[in-house]
């Protein structure tokens, strides 16, 4: 009888363990489903608001510096859901959204330098 219990309790557990294990693997994919939709959307609204050169310069941005790209691209399209753009934005004006997003990100970068006392020949009188 202890066997038969104990056969009947590991295959409830081995069915629990599985559900999650299904459960947890279509989250999984719906979480990169959700990924993918958001990422068509930020591509056709770029589409939409950028001309082609000004798309090129963003992707190659893109591959240099993403965190930037991604800051330009947030930008632009809080821009255009808001209706702030007119027409589609050239080469032109995509850099001068560059130059404003470089001078609110700008990061002063500082050098100091620690020097050795040890065998430091200001510190000795010469004779």
């Amino acid at each position: 009888m202890a066997d038969d219990e104990l056969d009947v309790i590991r295959r409830q557990r081995m069915a629990e363990l599985q559900a999650k294990h299904g459960d947890a693997a279509n989250n999984q994919q719906q979480g990169e489903e959700a990924k993918q939709r958001e990422t068509d959307m930020r591509n056709s609204i770029l589409a939409q608001v950028l001309d082609q050169s000004a798309r090129a310069r963003l992707n190659n941005l893109a591959l240099v510096k993403p965190e930037k790209a991604k800051a330009v691209e947030n930008y632009l399209i809080q821009m255009a859901r808001f209706g702030k753009l007119g027409a589609k934005i050239s080469e032109s004006g995509l850099i001068e959204i560059l130059e404003k997003v470089s001078q609110q990100t700008d990061k002063k970068t500082t050098v100091k330098f620690n020097r050795r006392k040890v065998m430091d020949s200001d510190d000795e009188e010469d004779y």
